[in-house]
């Protein structure tokens, strides 16, 4: 029987759910509440299935999402989601088919790059993806972490940290997150259900479990709350009676370093916790170094985390700002054809200008290594020297450098 890749209608919708959670191993179907909420703020046009003989599959959907660059900027990204194939449909080239069309409507929709957080990492390079963004969790032992005991949690720069609940979490979060987003790259948008699905009112699918967790928020010395934290707390004893308790952050956003500061260290001196784990954090995160001792945060995972994907290469480097002035010749390779091509990119700090060339290229490099370097995580010059670019101009790959890093690493909080 043929197979057939196709949008999915609103009556298929639920089987192609169902195909999600099978694709992640969660058995079960979702329920008709999370079917109806998720269908009132999904575009249809957007959502793939590989059906054989009216079963789904396969399952592919997309969706626009803007991407914080760095100077405070943003692209509308093509943001690729619920990427899963049944096991008994592997290796029959229907994932790249479902890539290749939602690329190519991205491109006429006029979305400069396609972002997706991987779930494996040897998937998505096939595709010109690369990753743009990496991750660490630390787990800091509270009594190792050198605090002064004596301290209350609250900061002596006349800010102070409430215990709130999701209402104001839903109420103050957009406008920290708008502030975090102007000042970090890689941040992405959120939308309302997202708050509504991380304070727990929004309907939930099976592998989406929920457990009500504690809600903080930071007030500057005006009363303006320029940071928030969501975190849970176990309960566990050891056998002398004393509290081992962890504290797990689900989600700590900040619009300034003392607001950052200020909640890392509250939650370190909440009683009865002895460890915290910091959730998904920057490699560059506050966290470590504002402990007196930083070894306290041993780091228990650094991982690759959002991916991108160049879709207009001009549009894409002439959107993000750069902070010295500098000319560039690059040599894009993408098999998939949409970002190939030599451009000269003109940068300076008022602005930048790219438009394809005839002249000779400093450095060539595939689309997926563009994409790496594009939020100015990744240097140019180990792209060389891993053999994953060439510099035809000597230096060339130091003033690649110059151009594209950042000084805080780029950081996206979100899973999509």
């Amino acid at each position: 029987m043929s197979l057939d890749v196709r949008t999915v209608t609103a009556s298929e919708y639920p089987d192609w759910m169902r195909a999600v959670q099978n694709g992640f191993l969660t058995p079960g179907s979702p329920s008709d509440e999370a079917v109806a909420e998720r269908l009132e703020d999904t575009d249809l046009s957007r959502v793939l299935g590989v059906f054989d003989g009216g079963r789904c599959v396969g399952t592919f959907s997309s969706f626009p999402q803007r991407l914080t660059l760095p100077g405070g900027s943003t692209v509308v990204a093509d943001a690729v989601s619920a990427v899963t194939m049944a096991p008994t449909h592997r290796r029959r080239g229907l994932l790249r088919r479902m890539m290749t069309d939602d690329l190519a409507a991205a491109r006429e929709r006029g979305e400069a790059v396609a972002t997706l957080v991987a779930a494996e990492y040897p998937i998505y390079g096939r595709y010109g993806f690369g990753p743009a963004t990496w991750s660490t969790e630390w787990e800091v032992s509270v009594h190792r972490a050198g605090l002064d005991p004596r301290r209350s949690g609250q900061p002596a720069d006349g800010g102070r940290v409430e215990l709130v609940d999701g209402a104001d979490i839903r109420t103050y979060g957009p406008g920290v997150h708008a502030r975090l987003a102007a000042v970090r790259p890689g941040i992405v948008s959120r939308d309302e259900r997202w708050w509504k699905k991380h304070t727990g009112v929004a309907a939930r699918s099976p592998y989406e479990k929920w457990d009500e967790p504690f809600y903080a928020v930071h007030r500057d010395a005006d009363g303006t709350v320029d940071g928030l934290m969501i975190y849970s707390a176990d309960d566990k004893w050891n056998d002398g009676g004393q509290p081992v308790n962890t504290a797990t952050v689900r989600e700590l956003i900040a619009a300034t370093p003392a607001a950052e500061r200020a909640l890392w260290l509250f939650l370190c001196s909440v009683d009865w916790i002895s460890t915290v784990r910091s959730g998904t954090r920057a490699p560059d995160d506050l966290l470590p170094l504002l402990l007196p001792d930083p070894r306290a945060a041993r780091p228990v995972t650094h991982t690759d985390w959002l991916w991108l994907r160049m879709l207009d290469v001009e549009r894409a480097l002439e959107a993000r700002a750069y902070e010295r002035e500098a000319s560039l010749v690059l040599d894009v390779r993408d098999t998939s054809g949409p970002a190939a091509g030599r451009f000269l990119l003109d940068a300076s700090p008022d602005g930048a200008r790219c438009a394809p060339t005839t002249r000779s290229a400093d450095l060539v490099l595939g689309a997926a290594e563009l994409a790496t370097l594009y939020l100015g995580d990744e240097s140019a010059r180990r792209l060389v020297d891993l053999g994953r670019a060439d510099e035809l101009r000597p230096g060339a790959a130091e003033l690649a450098d110059a151009v594209f890093r950042t000084g805080r690493r780029p950081w996206c909080p979100d899973v999509f």
